[in-house]
């Protein structure tokens, strides 16, 4: 129900626009911009970091699986 909600109210508070009269000097672009570059590199960093937690576990678990079955990795 709120995501229906949601779907219909955005497109219409998109439409309902009022002027803000605000200036956005290049300095304040090139923030913006770095921002956004900077949150997708933390972003990619953090989800690299947690794959490698998640391969080193997975790979664990099959090294165990493969000792206690008599089987030596190659």
């Amino acid at each position: 129900m709120h995501v229906a909600r949601l779907l219909v109210l955005t497109p219409l508070f998109a439409l309902i626009v009022t002027p803000a009269y605000a200036y956005l000097d290049p300095g304040t672009g090139s923030i913006i911009i770095q921002s956004v570059i900077g949150a997708f590199a933390v972003g990619a960093a953090s989800i690299s970091l947690f794959w490698q937690r998640v391969k080193s576990f997975l790979c664990r678990t099959g090294d165990n699986q493969r000792q206690k079955s008599g089987r030596e990795r190659k």
